[in-house]
């Protein structure tokens, strides 16, 4: 089996602490590897790492290859003599343990586009050379993905589907004609993914002398106002005026009675084929030079999905279409190897083609025990474990344990007192506790529940609109009493 028994902790990198309103890729991230390693954990999991958009969710990006610049440390460009200290003696005063976007954002972005400016003036050659080296080395996204960026700058913002009719369509003409007047801007964009990715490396690479390995996490869906639609028009379901014909979905459910409707493009796997799924062996290769495994977030639309008609209100009409199934994995092995360090998320509606697919590639599944308690049956209880799965208290789409607990129906809860023989009065660390003692590969849970928080630490709700992605770990958070309880739990389940 290629994934060794471990254990580890979720947290996306916009929750740790500091002064900047956000986390980010500087010190308090290097204290995080370093106590967590000092846990016995040998994960570290993380969300989608990419620029996010409206909504702030990490899970619709502008890029599927690109990196957020709101994850830069002030700090470190302070010590590359890329601001100057007098540049932050204006920050805001941050609200400590939130991430307030709207505040955020133009603050960040405006000491960005000081750090650029040093750049230009700035007189290290050999930074300058390093930036050269990754624009040629990533040319094959970065240049589409800057020029995309400068131009929706150009354009207020807006979505690409408002862009004058030459740029949505790409014509020769009109984008010869913006690489000329945006070539500042398109620097600026290039500049932040060169900084982006040079600060990620120094965290990437003290995790692994730590004996860290990071899990990264890629959504099998991109979304419409990325750059990836724009530059790849062929590959995905468009009209002839370049909206999504059908879009991206799950149907009405016991959770949901009209489905969720997420609303991406859908991939023409045809085309995907016929290039020997040329963009998709990219973008894997490009966040295995990131990240150490990846989560493939809806496996299950590589074996089927669910194709909802452009324009529909809600998911409920639609229909499944066959995924490209063993062939694109095929490619996949052909190209990373036959060992795929892979985790494919396989929650939601899982026919029998999906578990073929699963274990037909060896990939590990998830087990999520707040789902667990609706009867002995159910296949999330530890006692119907594989070896090969990875199990979790919750994601970041669940409540935390402990605001589960709170909410959960009273046969549920009963059920759980019974199977883990507990009053529920510690119940966070019971399930904690029932996690690291399966006999999962890999067992891991969210911060917040090793801090025994309630819902208001949720990180996601997955139907609101607004009020996701906030939570922050505050500075005083990880104590040495919380370390050595995780230790302990480590060396008695020998993760």
């Amino acid at each position: 089996m290629k994934f060794k028994r471990a254990s580890g902790i979720l947290l996306h990198p916009t929750c740790l602490p500091g002064p900047y309103g956000i986390g980010d890729l500087g010190q308090a991230a290097i204290q995080w590897i370093d106590w967590l390693a000092d846990t016995g954990c040998k994960l570290w999991q993380v969300l989608p790492l990419g620029p996010t958009g409206y909504g702030d969710s990490p899970y619709q990006c502008f890029s599927a290859f690109a990196g957020n610049p709101y994850l830069i440390s002030p700090d470190t460009l302070m010590q590359e003599d890329l601001l100057h200290p007098n540049d932050l003696v204006e920050q805001l005063h941050f609200a400590p343990g939130q991430v307030d976007f709207g505040v955020l954002i133009p603050w960040k972005l405006n000491l960005l586009e000081r750090a650029f400016k040093r750049f230009l003036t700035g007189q290290s050659a050999s930074l300058k050379q390093d930036f050269d080296v990754f624009c040629k080395e990533n040319s094959a996204w970065l240049d589409d993905y800057a020029l995309f960026m400068a131009i929706k700058e150009s354009q207020g913002g807006g979505s690409w589907e408002g862009w004058p009719e030459p740029l949505r369509r790409r014509e020769a003409g009109a984008l010869a004609n913006a690489r000329s007047t945006l070539a500042n801007a398109i620097l600026r964009f290039s500049f932040y993914q060169f900084i982006f990715f040079r600060q990620w490396k120094t965290i990437h690479d003290h995790a692994s002398q730590k004996g860290v390995e990071i899990i990264g996490d890629i959504p099998i869906f991109v979304a419409s106002d990325s750059a990836d639609v724009w530059s790849h028009q062929d590959l995905f379901f468009l009209d002839g005026d370049l909206k999504p014909t059908v879009v991206a979905g799950v149907p009405p459910d016991y959770f949901s009675p009209t489905g969720q409707l997420w609303g991406n493009p859908l991939y023409r796997w045809e085309a995907h084929k016929a290039s020997g799924y040329k963009w998709w062996l990219e973008r894997l290769r490009a966040i295995l030079r990131t990240v150490d495994i990846v989560r493939i977030d809806h496996f299950r639309g590589f074996a089927g999905y669910w194709e909802i008609p452009a324009g529909n209100p809600t998911a409920e009409h639609g229909r499944w279409v066959p995924g490209p199934g063993a062939d694109f994995f095929k490619e996949v092995q052909a190209s990373l190897g036959d060992d795929l360090p892979i985790i494919a998320e396989d929650l939601g509606v899982i026919t029998q083609d999906v578990v073929a697919l699963r274990d037909g590639f060896s990939l590990p599944g998830m087990k999520i025990l707040q789902f667990a308690f609706s009867g002995p049956d159910n296949p999330f209880l530890p006692h119907s474990y594989p070896q090969n799965c990875v199990v979790y208290t919750g994601t970041h789409d669940n409540d935390t344990a402990r605001g589960w607990y709170a909410q959960a129906p009273e046969p549920e809860k009963d059920f759980a007192r019974r199977y883990f023989r507990i009053d529920g009065s510690n119940f966070t660390w019971d399930m904690i506790r029932a996690a690291w003692s399966s006999t999962g590969v890999f067992a891991l849970a969210p911060l917040q529940d090793f801090l025994d928080l309630g819902s208001e630490a949720r990180f996601n709700y997955p139907s609101r609109l607004g009020g996701n992605w906030e939570w922050r770990l505050t500075t005083d958070g990880l104590t040495d009493d919380l370390r050595e309880k995780i230790r302990e739990l480590n060396w008695l389940y020998k993760r």
